[in-house]
């Protein structure tokens, strides 16, 4: 640099998909698979399903997780911050779907999950999800409970559920 010339420097923001320090790894991150059906409901005019079922399978995943790991006061205190999907492969009426799910980061107060839906033609859809934990009581998003916080970075791999 010369004379008063100064460096920008712009923050980093940590990869969602990285394991945070404190993260154990992803051989223990919480995950789990649950099968479902295509409903009539979860169609659109063209007959395969419509694009948001795959947010409905994966919150449904997600439900299963929170319950799994001992975890359910989360429902009403986690609001999405970032859900994206990757649409890859059509899902029929009737068909069976599995939706994995799993967990990939426990920030400060921050959540990151990535999912994968399948059909019987393979990969239907892919995506990542962010919540952060907010306490009704909060004005904003506020850090994990320590309890709360190994739960999530801990639970490791859960028994699959269906409903198919």
């Amino acid at each position: 640099m010369k004379g008063n010339e100064m460096q920008e420097t712009r923050p980093t923001r940590p990869d969602p998909a990285a394991p945070a320090e404190d993260s154990a790894d992803a051989t223990t991150l919480p995950s789990v698979v649950i099968e479902r059906r295509v409903e009539w409901q979860d169609t659109d005019a063209a007959g395969h399903y419509h694009y948001s079922s795959v947010q409905r399978w994966v919150e449904a995943a997600e439900a299963v997780l929170l319950r799994r790991l001992g975890v359910a006061e989360l429902f009403g205190r986690i609001p999405r911050v970032h859900f994206e999907a990757d649409y890859r492969e059509r899902l029929w009426f009737g068909e069976a779907v599995h939706a994995a799910l799993r967990v990939v980061r426990v920030g400060a107060s921050s959540l990151h999950y990535e999912f994968e839906v399948r059909g019987t033609q393979g990969v239907a859809a892919t995506g990542r999800l962010s919540v952060v934990h907010c306490p009704p009581d909060a004005k904003g998003a506020s850090p994990w409970p320590e309890e709360i916080r190994a739960a999530l970075s801990r639970g490791g791999p859960q028994r699959p559920e269906s409903y198919a």
